[in-house]
């Protein structure tokens, strides 16, 4: 029987030790090729800023350049977040892509900033980091899309104009942004790669809230999460090692790049970052190609998911290549 769960990645660009910007930005562009090859249904990029161990800040740019390597799978954004940039801006910019690669692009949207306030401020002088601004925005996004933004010097055409609106979805790891979602008619991503313990009683809110055909035509979920796998267990668990090391150091506020398995095999945690490990065990699932689908199978059920969207960090791009390779084969069985 045909597993009717859709598979899709998301790509932060991560930039490991003894590696730059451009390396890592072209493993991106590779790595969409690849997945557009082995039959993932979306492809999404992330934007971060302030950050030396992240490339990916622009996705709108980078996308117009997976666009025209891929033929098939959906590309967009995980997300845009929305209160670092000007709500015409962002209209225009997927309305470029749609006009380019028309019925493949998705706007995940998001309000975090991506990396810290002040750099926000600088991106977006004006945003005051409330979530009545966030809302005017989305209102203002929808006018945009639709033709209908005017003001009273007369009508506001977000440029270029197409046929078909970007599919947009609410990036969310709480109940406060899947009631957005729901009151949007957007599609849900719930981000539990950022909040490992998000409760799947945030679906049952959408679903019952969902206004229908504002911008879907039904509910969507998909659930983001961290994923690792290999043909070797032991092998494994030694790369959620490096998952346990870099979210400890996050949460220390340490964002170095990501260092190699052999760097930190002899690494000993001490009990604050044990302490981490065990806040964010729900964010990784890892192990052998059965034992990860049985794990993702089981969150899409847990969460009514339509889709799972797995996001993957390795030092080694051809550990990275053969995950995803790994685990579309197990999944297609």
């Amino acid at each position: 029987m045909k597993n009717k769960i859709r598979l899709s990645i998301l790509d932060q660009s991560i930039i490991p030790q003894g590696k730059n910007a451009k390396e890592a930005v072209e493993e991106t562009i590779f790595t969409a090729r690849f997945a557009d090859a082995l039959g993932y249904h979306r492809f999404w990029l992330s934007e971060h800023h302030n950050s030396s161990s992240v490339g990916g800040s622009v996705p709108e740019v980078l996308l117009a350049r997976i666009g025209n390597e891929t033929s098939f799978i959906r590309i967009g954004s995980g997300g845009v977040m929305l209160p670092n940039h000007s709500a015409l801006k962002v209209a225009e910019s997927f309305r470029m892509l749609e006009v380019l690669y028309p019925g493949r692009v998705d706007l995940g949207i998001g309000r975090a900033p991506g990396g810290d306030r002040i750099t926000a401020a600088l991106l977006n002088p004006s945003n005051n980091f409330s979530e009545e601004s966030y809302l005017t925005q989305l209102d203002y996004l929808q006018l945009f899309f639709r033709d209908m933004a005017e003001t009273q010097y007369g009508k506001i055409i977000a440029i270029p104009q197409s046929e078909s609106i970007p599919q947009q979805w609410i990036l969310s790891s709480t109940g406060g942004s899947a009631a957005i979602a729901s009151r949007y008619g957007m599609g849900l991503a719930i981000a539990k790669f950022i909040n490992g313990n998000v409760s799947p009683s945030i679906v049952e809110a959408y679903k019952e809230n969902f206004t229908y055909k504002l911008n879907l035509e039904k509910p969507e979920i998909l659930v983001a999460i961290f994923v690792i796998c290999s043909d070797s267990e032991t092998r494994a668990n030694e790369l959620r090692k490096l998952y346990h090391y870099m979210l400890a150091k996050f949460e220390k506020g340490q964002f170095e790049k990501l260092p190699s398995y052999d760097q930190i095999e002899d690494y000993a945690f001490d009990d604050f970052e044990l302490a981490a490990i065990e806040r964010n065990k729900g964010k990784v699932i890892s192990g052998t190609p059965a034992r990860v689908k049985e794990e993702l199978m089981q969150l899409a059920k847990d969460f009514s998911a339509d889709e799972i969207m797995i996001s993957t960090a390795t030092h080694s791009f051809e550990e990275r290549r053969k995950s995803f390779e790994l685990i579309m084969r197990e999944w297609k069985k």
